[in-house]
């Protein structure tokens, strides 16, 4: 993707964000932010009885790229397991979103990435401590 895809594609994602909004019966809702851009983000999520991600959501404020990152992970994570998202690399989204625009603020790119893995991570925990 050369630079210009890379903005169009960032700015495609923030200004028509993707599973924007609170999740009924959501297993999984965390929150998380980057104190350094002042960006919020909450993850919701949802498993279907097989174990793969029903459903995913998001809520927030932040800059362009924290917004644009949020949308575009819930698009990527939908149908995965609880593993297939633990297993999802920041390398990976970084590239996919545009590295030579991202790599100026890593932090805000992998936010959600980072709080969903850290909300699927915490949920997979309890659920099985409670088995």
């Amino acid at each position: 993707m050369d630079r210009q895809e890379a903005i169009e594609f960032l700015m495609d994602h923030y200004e028509n964000p993707r599973n924007y909004g609170a999740l009924d019966s959501a297993d999984v809702s965390v929150s998380a932010g980057n104190p350094g851009c002042a960006d919020v983000i909450t993850m919701h999520a949802r498993f279907a009885e097989d174990g793969t991600l029903e459903a995913v959501n998001w809520e927030g404020e932040g800059c362009t790229i924290s917004r644009a990152a949020a949308s575009y992970v819930t698009e990527i994570a939908q149908g995965m397991t609880a593993d297939e998202i633990e297993q999802m690399s920041f390398e990976d989204l970084i590239e996919q979103l545009g590295r030579e625009l991202v790599m100026t603020r890593p932090t805000c790119a992998t936010l959600a990435l980072g709080t969903l893995k850290r909300g699927v991570h915490d949920f997979t925990m309890h659920k099985h401590a409670s088995e």
